[in-house]
This record gives C-alpha cells, sequence and structure tokens, in this order.
C-alpha cells in the first residue's frame, strides 16, 4: 500500500500522479454518465413542472433537454478534471486576469457554460411553446395558433441577444453601455445593408396586427396558391395544392394583391368555351341554353352563373361560362369543374357543333 501511494506521489510538472490520475477518471465518469445525468435532470424539471404541463411528455422534454445538459454536463466535466492539475510554476505564466494560457482557458470555460445555459433556456422556450400551442390546438384559436410560434422565436431571439451581451461583458471586458452606444452609430450602416430583411419583419408585424390571414387558411398570392403553414419574421411558408412547400417573404404577402379563400363561401370558374363558324344561330341558343340549365341544376352550383354568346373569335366562336361552386377545398371544385365540362362537351356534340382550334383560311384568287 506505501508502495502504491509513493508511486502516487511521484510529481511530474509539478503535479502528483494522483492528480492526473482524478483528471483522467473524472472525464471518463463525466463522459460515461453524460446520458444518465441528463435523463435524471430532465426527469426531476419534468416532475416539476408536471402541474403545468398538459400537452408535452416527459419523453419529448427529454429530448429537448438531451443535448444541452449533455453540452453542460461536459463542460462542468472538463473545468473540474483541470481543476486537478495546476501549471507549474517555472513557465511563469500570467494569472487568469492578465492575457495568456490561464485566462484564454478559463475564457473558454466561461463562454461553454454560458452557451450551455443558455442552449437550455432557449430548449426551455420550445418546451413552452409547445405546450401553449397545444393548449391553442385544443381551444380551436387560430389567432393563438399563429401568434404563438411568433412571440416564441422573439423571446429566442432576446435570449440570444442577452447571452451574447453577457459574454462580451463577462469574458471580454467589454463596457456594455458604450457597445450599444456605437450600435446607435452604426446602426444606420446595419439597416441600410439589412433593408429587405427589416421590411419582412415589418412585414411580419403587419400579417399580425391587420391579419389579412391566419395560419391554416387557404390563400391566393399572384401564382401561388395553398394552405399557410407558418408565420415567421422574415418568411411565410404555404404548402401549395400540388404539395410543394414555399416560403414567399412576408414583404411579398404585404405588398401584393392576396386573396384569403378561407373567407370565400363560393370559387368562381370562368372560361370560354370556341364552337366552329359553321356552328349556326339556333344552335349557339340551344347549346347555351343548355349549358345554362346544367350549371343552374348542379348542386354544388349557385344561381349567379351565366352562359353568354361572347363575341366573334379569330378562328371561332366564343362563349364566356361564369358560374360559383359553394366550396373552399379544392378537390371539391376541380371535381365540380370536371363535371361540368363533361356535360358541355356532351351538349356541343348533341347540337351538332364542334370545338374550334386556331385555323386559318387562304383564298386564291386564279389568274388572269
Amino acid at each position: 500500500m506505501q508502495q502504491i501511494q509513493s508511486y502516487l506521489n511521484i510529481t511530474f510538472l509539478e503535479n502528483p500522479l494522483k492528480n492526473y490520475l482524478f483528471f483522467v477518471v473524472i472525464i471518463i465518469a463525466g463522459l460515461s454518465f453524460k446520458r444518465l445525468i441528463s435523463k435524471g435532470i430532465s426527469g426531476f424539471v419534468f416532475r416539476f413542472l408536471s402541474r403545468f404541463s398538459k400537452g408535452v411528455s416527459s419523453e419529448k422534454l427529454f429530448i429537448l433537454l438531451k443535448e444541452p445538459f449533455g453540452f453542460f454536463i461536459i463542460i462542468l466535466t472538463f473545468y473540474a478534471a483541470f481543476n486537478q492539475l495546476q501549471f507549474p510554476l517555472h513557465w511563469q505564466l500570467a494569472t487568469k486576469e492578465f492575457f495568456g494560457i490561464r485566462m484564454l482557458i478559463f475564457g473558454v470555460f466561461k463562454i461553454g457554460i454560458v452557451i450551455s445555459i443558455t442552449w437550455i433556456t432557449l430548449r426551455f422556450v420550445d418546451f413552452l411553446g409547445l405546450e401553449f400551442l397545444y393548449r391553442a390546438l385544443k381551444k380551436g384559436s387560430k389567432i393563438d395558433n399563429q401568434l404563438i410560434p411568433f412571440l416564441k422565436e422573439s423571446v429566442k431571439l432576446i435570449v440570444v441577444i442577452l447571452s451574447i451581451f453577457f459574454i462580451l461583458g463577462t469574458v471580454f471586458k467589454l463596457n456594455i453601455a458604450s457597445l450599444i452606444a456605437g450600435l446607435g452609430i452604426g446602426g444606420l450602416a446595419v439597416a441600410l445593408a439589412a433593408k429587405e430583411s427589416i421590411e419582412n419583419l415589418l412585414g411580419s408585424f403587419t400579417i399580425f396586427l391587420d391579419k389579412p390571414f391566419v395560419i391554416g387558411d387557404f390563400i391566393q398570392v399572384g401564382d401561388i396558391t395553398g394552405t399557410v403553414e407558418k408565420i415567421g419574421f422574415r418568411s411565410t411558408r404555404i404548402r401549395t395544392v400540388d404539395k410543394s412547400y414555399l416560403t414567399v417573404p412576408n414583404k411579398q404577402l404585404v405588398d401584393t394583391e392576396l386573396n384569403n379563400l378561407t373567407l370565400s363561401t363560393f370559387r368562381r370558374a370562368t372560361f370560354d368555351v370556341g364552337l366552329v363558324y359553321e356552328t349556326k344561330a339556333d344552335q349557339i341558343k340551344a347549346i347555351v341554353k343548355e349549358i345554362q340549365k346544367v350549371i343552374d341544376d348542379h348542386p354544388r352550383t349557385n344561381q349567379d352563373g351565366w352562359v353568354k354568346f361572347f363575341g366573334f373569335g379569330d378562328s371561332s366562336l366564343d362563349l364566356k361560362l361564369v358560374y360559383y361552386i359553394d366550396t373552399i377545398d379544392w378537390n371539391i371544385y376541380i371535381d365540380v369543374r370536371e363535371e361540368i365540362n363533361y356535360k358541355i362537351m356532351e351538349i356541343v356534340q348533341r347540337n351538332g357543333s364542334g370545338f374550334a382550334f386556331p385555323s386559318r383560311t387562304v383564298y386564291m384568287s386564279p389568274k388572269n
């Protein structure tokens, strides 16, 4: 035993061997039990929040907190391990109050601690966002569904900014008040550089205040038609009718004519039907009358639809059709249009006419 003790007291670089063993053991233990400790802390936190939490499970909370708690444990593990060792005095290193290796190592540890705590805080904000979103969905409030993600992202942005200022103040010893004043001077340049981002941010505030649409609404903006799935700081995510997932800048949604189809009671169908020029007037009247009856009698259309002999085209006699389908569902809309289109084809064929296509007649004069 005394021999082992003598080996452990062997000094290398002014540190006994037992200190190096403690260094290795602490690191191995910290890395080995990181997941177990993270799960234990997450479980304790969930039990503390169980009265508040209604829609987020303990497993979900563990998934959210596993990585940030693991990173926090790693930082603490290395900090505790390095505390077992000391730099040799003959190296004459500066203390941690002055620039040097000690200050750099201690600064890295402090930055790591702040980052890990910030990360944990952000995951707690995600947890609260999920909980409030669950309650909003249960309550059926579209406004809350839209507002909660926006507020969550706002709080996360504030947390990150405060963490950055804290690091600058505590680690780099900068005067935060002077730094903020300096940002006021450079703010104009930053604003000019980020002009488009600021316009999109203002667009998001306009969307929240004016409420032209909320999450879940079916909208049409220019050539884009789809369901709003998320409204963020810079952009809005839209699931289109062909299942694409588009990201549209908020500025475009504010500046462009927007049609909220969810607020509509009907969807309009309008198009032209071109008949061949050989069609006689009586045939056109019969076709117009029968198409009008089909539109009026259909169970999914109202009585505001109309069919008219609209004009003389370059290669066709043009009928104009306008009718309204009592649905905002895209699938039902196209099904009804298909039914009516088949009926139109039958009516045109039954009345001895046909559909025109672009054509040109050339008259040749005989040679003298």
